[in-house]
């Protein structure tokens, strides 16, 4: 409540409005008052303790070099962390610091790459690498502004560089913050995409402690993938229970509410595995397709690929199926030889068939050659070496939960 007292008004002043007299108190507005206590230091408090008690020990956590932190965040975009864990500390050999990364082809950052999909981040990793060295000495900018002038880095991933590399106080919402935030605050609407992730944004901001801030948005990520899980959240286990309003009103399971589902569209596809002397014919991906950039043998329904290379009878050699966004698609798996080489071009090329391992491929293009190497009598057919890179699994959307 404003500080109301009576004031005795003195003559005019040049713009005709009356002033105080000297020594007459004023009236003071509410926003000028000193500030509450922050409400929320008892939730900080209690979330902080556990996360010291309790946190989880991941490799990009080991000090706060803003690379590694970069690198970790953009391989955490719609991939689980226990997935992420093996590609980092591969990835980071292979590139240690942003420099390197930099100075990198694209072929060997999109090959380092395979196997955790959605490519279209390594190939803004990559190039904003370049900006890095070339815009800002090699350092990653500290302001959330510099940030997100860089390729690849959205409000998200810009927030969660400054704040836990940089202990700047940025808002973080994510899949498992998002979650906590909507049950802490009562938040019933469904979360995620722009217009429902905005209010959890400001109810972020509003939560978000002055202090430690990088230690706070990664307690909100560990609670949501240790406690506050989608189904069967533990509240008994829960440090912030006591802070939460879903919990306090019964609504922890209604909470967020459920999006609308995307309905599935089911397709087919036939792949061609062409033959000619002891090489393969491979096609890379075109601007617009699924995986960019990398390699997969040529479907059907590219005649100005296989029309000239006079194809011998094709033979089925099996089938596999992969999803991609709200994709199904099957496929049908055929092998036959070619009498000609073709027109050479960019985005095609005849490879050894041990060759394929050095290539930056596709998921479904690793499955396919699998089977085809298992269905082939020839002696150079045995599927091609590739190193452990965790489950190849094609480019499923996944939760983005850590």
């Amino acid at each position: 409540m404003a500080k109301v007292a009576r004031t005795r008004v003195g003559k005019p002043d040049a713009a005709g409005r009356k002033r105080p007299r000297r020594g007459a108190p004023i009236t003071v507005p509410p926003s000028a008052e000193a500030p509450p206590p922050n409400s929320h230091a008892p939730l900080h408090r209690d979330l902080l303790g556990w996360f010291k008690r309790a946190g989880r020990d991941l490799p990009w956590r080991q000090g706060r070099d803003p690379y590694r932190t970069w690198i970790s965040e953009v391989m955490l975009q719609q991939t689980q962390v226990d997935r992420v864990v093996d590609y980092f500390h591969r990835f980071l050999e292979r590139f240690p610091d942003v420099r390197r990364l930099a100075a990198a082809p694209e072929a060997d950052v999109l090959r380092a790459w395979e196997g955790l999909g959605y490519y279209r981040r390594a190939r803004q990793l990559h190039a904003a690498a370049k900006r890095i060295v070339a815009d800002h000495g090699g350092q990653l900018p500290a302001s959330v502004a510099s940030l997100r002038g860089l390729p690849g880095i959205g409000r998200y991933t810009a927030g969660a560089i400054a704040a836990i590399a940089f202990d700047l106080p940025e808002p973080i919402v994510e899949a498992n913050s998002r979650r906590v935030l909507a049950r802490l605050a009562g938040h019933g609407a469904p979360v995620g995409g722009s217009s429902g992730d905005e209010p959890i944004w400001g109810i972020a901001a509003e939560y978000l402690p002055a202090h430690a801030p990088s230690a706070w948005n990664q307690a909100l990520m560990d609670l949501g993938a240790m406690i506050c899980t989608p189904r069967g959240p533990l509240c008994t286990r829960c440090p912030v229970a006591a802070h939460c309003v879903a919990h306090a009103t019964g609504r922890v399971a209604s909470i967020p509410a459920a999006a609308k589902r995307r309905t599935s569209v089911e397709l087919e596809e036939t792949a061609l595995v062409v033959r000619r002397g002891g090489k393969v014919l491979v096609v890379q991906r075109g601007a617009g397709e699924w995986w960019e950039g990398l390699w997969d043998f040529p479907r059907l329904a590219a005649p100005r690929i296989l029309e000239p290379l006079g194809l011998s009878r094709r033979r089925v050699v099996g089938r596999c199926s992969y999803s991609v966004t709200h994709h199904r698609v099957a496929v049908t798996i055929l092998c036959c030889t070619a009498a000609h080489a073709g027109p050479r071009g960019a985005s095609t090329m005849w490879v050894e068939w041990m060759g394929l391992a050095d290539l930056a491929m596709t998921a479904p293009g690793r499955r396919i050659a699998a089977i085809a190497g298992a269905g082939s009598e020839q002696a150079d057919s045995a599927p091609p070496p590739r190193r452990r890179v965790g489950r190849n699994l094609p480019g499923r959307r996944r939760p983005a939960g850590r």
